[in-house]
């Protein structure tokens, strides 16, 4: 593959450092996947748009007399997590599919070369295969503690949110005892005397 010139991200002129990685859907995603690829750079978009908006919201809170630790770290997620879920996220989705056309396309030139280009290809997928599967798997879990948008809405809407009991009943629910109850406070040795 010809080397291109990196354009994501798109930086303005007046700063100092230039892009890191070539991104051009209709040159490297084969068209059949686009719309795809698309979907999730748009979903990329809103988490980031989702972090930004947390950061504004955290500085009015402190503001108005919130804490400023909240600030702080919805400040760390919008410059660390930003970049990283684009490098660990949405990369490896981008370059499985881009990776399946290039080794294709490689095949009227050297075989074994694309034999080998295949290699990457496959593992991307598998990696963006397994975390789909592991989104599916936590939204199982989710769904198997009897958690649904519907439930959610009428227990909303009829306000059992707001029931102390019922409160407790949910979280006991997720997090069961968390340390066993004793019926009366245990005796220890005294400090000179030595522990059976």
């Amino acid at each position: 593959m010809s080397e291109k010139e990196n354009n994501f991200p798109p930086l303005p002129k007046f700063i100092p450092l230039k892009p890191c990685f070539y991104q051009n859907f209709s040159d490297e995603i084969p068209i059949e996947h686009q719309l795809l690829v698309k979907r999730i750079y748009q979903l990329w978009l809103f988490y980031c748009a989702t972090l930004g908006v947390n950061f504004v919201a955290c500085l009015a809170w402190w503001i108005g007399g919130g804490s400023g630790a909240n600030f702080g770290l919805a400040l760390v997620w919008l410059l660390v997590f930003s970049p990283c879920s684009y490098v660990c996220w949405f990369r490896p989705a981008y370059k499985a599919f881009r990776g399946w056309l290039a080794a294709i396309g490689f095949f009227q030139t050297s075989v074994g070369a694309a034999v080998i280009m295949l290699l990457p290809a496959i593992m991307f997928t598998m990696s963006a295969a397994m975390m789909a599967f592991v989104i599916m798997k936590v939204h199982r879990i989710y769904r198997g503690t009897g958690g649904s948008f519907q439930k959610a809405q009428t227990e909303w809407s009829a306000g059992t949110w707001r029931n102390p009991p019922s409160r407790e009943a949910q979280f006991s629910n997720f997090s069961g005892n968390s340390l066993p109850e004793y019926p009366t406070v245990p005796t220890y040795p005294a400090s000179g005397s030595q522990w059976p």
